[in-house]
């Protein structure tokens, strides 16, 4: 039985293991994506967002704002690191309630097949937050109808409506079948024969 293991220990010893958290929540803070294992990955995001929270939280008092700043320096160990997590990280995670990190798995390394993943601050990934809102626009649900609009019944006898003409192409080795041309859209073409 697994009782009280739930902690990973990741191979290391208690020291080494709050050292590499500490360093990889800092450069995690520093360049808003890394690239490690999935197990780092998980154990950091364990590490890292309580730490954010608290971030968020130092906006109430100035005497709680620096106790929290100096709960997350006794953590992370780097000034850097903290002036930029209470200053850009907090203002832009300040409504969100929590899952402040995404992981997204890359695969397998080439060395020892070990799980790969890069971890980011939901936030700070520009390309994700305009897929999400073209996507939940685009969508609609147990309809035929375009998002855009309702299809009228006027417009679909003007598109029945529409003579096709079909126009012979010089004929090719290549080119066998006839070209259908919409009338109604077509422009004139001008031939130059005399």
């Amino acid at each position: 039985m697994r009782h009280n293991k739930k902690i990973n220990h990741l191979g290391r010893t208690k020291a080494h293991r709050e050292a590499m958290l500490s360093n990889m929540a800092s450069s995690l803070i520093k360049h808003k994506r890394i690239i490690t294992t999935t197990a780092k990955a998980k154990a950091l995001r364990k590490y890292i967002e309580p730490l954010i929270t608290k971030s968020k939280t130092s906006e109430k008092t100035s005497e709680e704002a620096m106790h929290s700043r100096r709960v997350v320096f006794a953590l992370l160990q780097n000034k850097h690191a903290v002036t930029e997590l209470f200053s850009n990280v907090a203002e832009k995670v300040g409504d969100r309630p929590g899952g402040y990190t995404r992981i997204i798995k890359t695969g397998a390394r080439l060395g020892d097949n070990a799980s790969m993943c890069f971890i980011e601050l939901v936030d700070f990934n520009e390309n994700m937050l305009k897929d999400t809102s073209k996507k939940a626009a685009a969508k609609t649900r147990r309809s035929r109808k375009k998002a855009s609009g309702i299809t009228t019944a006027a417009s679909v006898t003007e598109e029945a409506s529409a003579p096709k003409v079909s126009v012979q192409k010089e004929q090719t080795p290549t080119d066998n079948e006839p070209e259908t041309v919409d009338v109604s859209t077509a422009e004139p073409e001008i031939s130059s024969e005399e």
